[in-house]
């Protein structure tokens, strides 16, 4: 039996592998802290109650016959004025296309601008980018950066790989780090952008520049900055994913945005008639509801933020404490998002038992075993697993998960030799 190139070369998600392994350990009774899936533990991290009552309420009024295309226009309306409130960004709700969570927008930026053979250019660590590229047959340049700057690519990593590319693929907060750019360090990127568009031609397509910022709202300290609101020039050669996956706790309900230049939006919009890629009529009319009552979502953001950022603190502390007592291990202060970036220096190693720890999931698979508690490696973002660093997701823990699996972790490395 014989399938298509595509498929038989298609390499499925190593996080929801090592996530698939952690449920099936746990199901037989193992206690594992499951630091994997970028998701939320809905009894530790509930949506917000006026968005559930706005659900129950459209299902009620028997909303559930097909919206349209692009996404309810009260929706839209909603996202059009959160966008100029909070961060000061002119989109008509024309330019605006609701879709079921971001993944169909990043895979509708994808085949909307990427040609067979087109350059795409990406930092890794970075999520899915190597997937998407694949999937669109890209001549993807991957672009290594460095624990100095917090991975986050610079303006003088970029620079050598824009000419010709049709598409930069950037995200802050980034998964899988947490960190962000600064306003410095976004501004010189954007310059970049530009100054190549102003080289091209007519005939030429332009360098585009998808931003995602799906974590945007959950920031700790540090200032969001995005593309347009530095460079106004900007709005023509961007566009961004965004949505309430991460912000509202809300990853199953299935609601995403993307906005940007009117051009690509229609044709992404057209594209994705044909996959059927919408979110429900329901959860649609609910979010336009909550997203426009700003007191409720400031409540909301509030308290969810200070609960993810605790978390966080207490992983960070946990890990520089190892790291005080002489233990080979790292981890970056949060800045957003739902992650700490872990670095375990621990590949080479010998485990009790003899296996030799050759690589960063060897060393996974170890610690779910032996520290009950499960990171993923950045080779699942594009690294290659030689790299010692991890993602550790706090959105699927409670507090006290956290603090019980640190001292497991610490028996666990001091038996490696």
């Amino acid at each position: 039996m014989k399938v298509s190139k595509l498929a038989s070369n298609l390499v499925g998600s190593e996080i929801i592998k090592i996530g698939n392994e952690v449920n099936d350990l746990k199901a037989k009774g193992a206690q594992i802290s499951n630091l994997t899936i970028g998701d939320l533990n809905s009894n530790i991290y509930p949506i917000p109650q006026e968005l559930k009552q706005g659900i129950e309420k459209a299902y009620k009024n028997n909303l559930t016959n097909y919206p349209p295309a692009n996404g309810l226009q009260s929706l839209r309306a909603s996202v059009s004025n959160d966008l100029k409130k909070r961060w000061n960004l002119d989109y008509s709700a024309n330019d605006i296309l609701i879709t079921a969570g971001s993944r169909p927008l990043i895979y509708a930026v994808f085949k909307t601008i990427v040609d067979e053979g087109d350059k795409v250019i990406y930092p890794i660590p970075s999520w899915n980018n190597n997937h998407y590229a694949y999937l669109t047959s890209a001549n993807a340049v991957e672009v290594q950066t460095q624990e100095s700057n917090n991975f986050l690519p610079t303006a003088d990593d970029l620079r050598p790989h824009l000419e010709g590319a049709v598409l930069l693929c950037l995200c802050s907060p980034l998964n899988p780090t947490g960190t962000m750019f600064t306003k410095e360090q976004l501004s010189e990127i954007c310059e970049l952008v530009l100054e190549e568009n102003k080289r091209r031609g007519a005939d030429e397509k332009p360098l585009y520049l998808m931003y995602d910022q799906i974590y945007a709202m959950l920031t700790f300290g540090a200032d969001h900055y995005n593309p347009v609101s530095l460079f106004p020039e900007m709005k023509d050669y961007t566009i961004y994913v965004d949505g309430t996956s991460k912000c509202f706790a809300a990853t199953g309900v299935r609601v995403g945005w993307g906005f940007g230049p009117s051009l690509v939006i229609d044709k992404m919009k057209a594209l994705l008639t044909h996959v059927g890629a919408w979110a429900p009529k329901p959860e649609q009319e609910a979010v336009a509801e909550f997203l426009a009552d700003d007191s409720a979502v400031d409540t909301f953001l509030d308290d969810y933020k200070q609960k993810l950022n605790t978390s966080l603190k207490e992983l960070h502390a946990g890990i520089q404490d190892l790291k005080s007592k002489g233990f080979d291990v790292e981890s970056i202060s949060p800045m957003g998002a739902l992650y700490l970036t872990i670095k375990l220096d621990y590949l080479g190693k010998t485990a009790p038992d003899g296996k030799v720890l050759e690589d960063s999931t060897d060393l996974v698979f170890y610690l779910i075993n032996n520290a009950g508690m499960a990171l993923v490696p950045f080779s699942a973002f594009g690294n290659d697993k030689s790299v010692p660093w991890f993602r550790a997701s706090v959105g699927g823990c409670s507090l006290d998960d956290i603090k019980d699996c640190l001292p497991k972790l610490e028996k666990a490395l001091n038996a490696l030799n």
